[in-house]
């Protein structure tokens, strides 16, 4: 099976592992658009996939918001991503893709390169988001 992990965000992380082979296809960022235009085609090229999404939108832990311009663009941009996992769950349902929706709290992340290399065994390039999605399939 191919799992993809998917890491909402103006910089979608995405992720793909192959289960039988126990690697990384891949492991990148790309805006919304090219992260579904990528989707598509996996569910052309490969039968069995499934979608692993981190869903902000079950993220209860902010902060609190004291009014500071710079508070309020962390809040609006928590509503940003909540908003991108929804349109993610609209595009699985539209699409009937197998997919599953994980709370933030059960997946690993914020791993730094080294880190990530370390326990993956992926030695090329990432970035944070990345590296969040692949950690939402790793060794599935």
């Amino acid at each position: 099976m191919i799992f993809v992990g998917i890491d909402p965000g103006v910089e979608t992380g995405v992720a793909i592992w192959d289960s039988e082979k126990q690697e990384f296809k891949s492991i990148k960022s790309r805006n919304i658009i090219e992260a579904m235009a990528d989707v598509r085609l996996l569910t052309v090229t490969y039968r069995n996939i499934k979608l692993i999404i981190e869903d902000a939108r079950q993220r209860t832990w902010f902060g609190t918001i004291k009014g500071t311009k710079e508070d309020r663009n962390k809040a609006q941009g928590v509503g940003s991503v909540k908003r991108d996992c929804k349109i993610w769950e609209e595009f699985c349902e539209f699409n009937k893709l197998d997919y599953e929706l994980k709370h933030p709290k059960t997946n690993r992340t914020k791993l730094k390169a080294p880190d990530f290399k370390k326990i993956t065994g992926w030695q090329k390039q990432t970035n944070e988001h990345g590296r969040d999605a692949a950690m939402l399939v790793f060794k599935r």
